[in-house]
């Protein structure tokens, strides 16, 4: 069983920063990709960063030079630096790893964390 956890959401004014933080713990043999993820009241969860085990990122253009994805691997941690906050950018955001759990396998499953708020107010 893997379970992820989300800390890091909270109130701020626009144009504020706030940093997200998600850790993965349980029978993990690695973790490949990593993500953000965010859903709007009344939208669709749409994607904001991923990040592979080697490193590569990938933006939202909507959070490009705005957000910043990065990762521990021995924390088994993701991080989501987010500045320049902007009212639309106020959603549910979730964490989501792609996570090898089976030595012999190999196969990758994807765990979703529970969802932390970010809230930015104008």
């Amino acid at each position: 069983q893997v379970q992820l956890r989300e800390s890091g959401g909270g109130l701020v004014q626009a144009g504020g920063s706030l940093r997200l933080s998600c850790v993965a713990s349980g029978s993990i043999f690695c973790i490949n990709a990593m993500g953000w993820y965010r859903q709007a009241p009344g939208k669709q969860r749409e994607l904001v960063a991923t990040i592979t085990r080697g490193g590569t990122t990938t933006y939202a253009d909507s959070v490009k030079g705005r957000f910043t994805i990065s990762r521990d691997n021995a924390k088994k941690t993701v991080y989501l630096q987010m500045n320049s906050l902007k009212p639309e950018d106020t959603a549910v955001y979730y964490c989501k790893f792609l996570v090898v759990t089976d030595l012999y396998s190999l196969s990758e499953n994807p765990y979703w964390g529970q969802g932390t708020q970010v809230t930015v107010s104008s």
